[in-house]
């Protein structure tokens, strides 16, 4: 049987004036930026579930993708997805890509079973990763889809539920960990509730922030690097997430003394569902200290739900690697594009087409960021804007020691009588424009 990618050649780099869809404009793996080559600051993963797991189903219509491999409910089609998947990796030529363990194997009839299929899939992936397959940028547990999940995971109403999910975790980073997976994320996507009339809502708080320790701890006992992240999530499917955005998670993490062991997998799409920018939650996640990595993926937003598509704004992509690039860039993160085609577009070439697509617009927003910060675009006008707050009488008024009675007896004997100052947003703006 023919491969699903059969006739797709390796993309290549061509240049700016190139109008091959299948070909790099921009991204071009080995071009510098500084110190760092572009494949070393993207570090680009494709996720397995839109991928080679979603049928192109929607809330009104069912299957519009045919795959060779579908339904994948035997180990027999689990790897003839895995044989296309990297044939996939290979012709767009990514450095990483990720996946639940849900993703590559088919569910057996006991947790044991699916455990062992899960290995199974972990030594064929191993050996293709061996033979100059990509490595993984993270792996991670699908605790969601399964009608078990309905009332939440980690927080669910069933102590069974908890301990199904302690030994799914405990499998997957097992896993994760004998590939080399650089990250292990835990995407909570029903850890919240539907209505507080059935919800104790501080129970499972709790059990949450119990469960996360264990997972550290666990982490430490079998000598993981890599890093524990969490993906914030506004809503859909559940109406109150208990993940809600950046601060939220930090507040969580804080609440429960993991500030400095977990960090945030922030999503484009999920930024937006919470009524932020995705360049908010990256600076938020900077300034908290708790950045890790990122998925490109966008939303309609004529939709409120998460749409997961492909990244197509340079200035958006601009303004996210900004903020990447002020957070001092990835280390165990990186770009991995949790987005998947339309339903309408059927083909195996419409994959490749797509991540090309989104390559190129993130290596555009790369360099254009990259440029703005070596010439001081945006950080010369903010120094200047908080000039003031260098001075010794401005900082003794935050330091250690300094009071309300002191500070504002200060500013009555001077005659204090601050003027505003433009914030010049919109000749910001401008200056974002020229570089993209």
């Amino acid at each position: 049987m023919g491969r699903y990618f059969e006739g797709i050649e390796p993309i290549t780099f061509a240049g700016s004036d190139s109008n091959d869809p299948m070909a790099f404009r921009h991204y071009d793996p080995s071009q510098k930026l500084g110190d760092k080559t572009m494949s070393d600051h993207l570090r680009f993963a494709v996720c397995y579930w839109h991928n080679f797991v979603w049928e192109g189903n929607d809330p009104f219509g069912g299957q519009t993708f045919e795959r060779p491999w579908f339904p994948a409910d035997t180990m027999a089609l689990a790897k003839q997805k895995a044989d296309d998947a990297f044939d996939m990796f290979r012709i767009l030529g990514v450095p990483y890509f990720c996946f639940h363990d849900h993703d590559v194997r088919p569910e057996g009839d006991t947790l044991k079973e699916s455990h062992k299929r899960l290995n199974e899939m972990a030594d064929y992936f191993a050996e293709k990763m061996a033979n100059g397959g990509p490595k993984l940028l993270w792996g991670t547990a699908n605790m969601f889809s399964n009608r078990r999940y309905m009332s939440g995971a980690s927080t669910n109403p069933d102590p069974d539920v908890f301990a199904y999910c302690a030994s799914t975790v405990r499998a997957c980073m097992d896993v994760t960990h004998r590939l080399e997976g650089e990250n292990y994320v835990l995407w909570g996507g029903r850890e919240g509730y539907e209505t507080l009339l059935n919800t104790n809502l501080g129970r499972e708080l709790q059990q949450m922030g119990r469960f996360l320790n264990m997972v550290v701890e666990y982490k430490h006992k079998i000598g993981y690097k890599g890093a524990i992240l969490i993906e914030p999530k506004p809503q859909e499917p559940t109406k109150h997430q208990y993940d809600f955005d950046v601060a939220t998670v930090y507040g969580f993490l804080k609440r429960f003394g993991l500030e400095n062991e977990v960090q945030v997998n922030v999503e484009q799409g999920h930024a937006i569902l919470a009524g932020h920018s995705f360049e908010h939650e990256l600076a938020t996640a900077h300034a908290l200290g708790i950045f890790g990595s990122i998925d490109m993926n966008r939303n309609d937003y004529q939709s409120g739900w998460d749409t997961d598509q492909f990244p197509n704004s340079p200035s958006e992509a601009a303004l996210a690697y900004y903020e990447v690039l002020m957070a001092g860039g990835f280390t165990t993160g990186g770009t991995n594009f949790d987005a998947k085609l339309r339903r309408q577009s059927l083909d195996g070439s419409d994959l490749i087409a797509a991540h090309v697509g989104g390559m190129d617009i993130c290596a555009r927003g790369l360099k254009s960021a990259h440029a703005m910060i070596a010439d001081r675009a945006l950080e010369g006008p903010r120094d200047l804007r908080y000039a003031g707050w260098e001075t010794p009488a401005a900082q003794a008024m935050l330091a250690e020691g300094a009071t309300l009675d002191g500070i504002a007896d200060d500013a009555e004997a001077r005659g204090v009588n601050p003027q505003p100052v433009s914030g010049q947003q919109e000749k910001l703006e401008n200056v974002v424009n020229r570089y993209v």
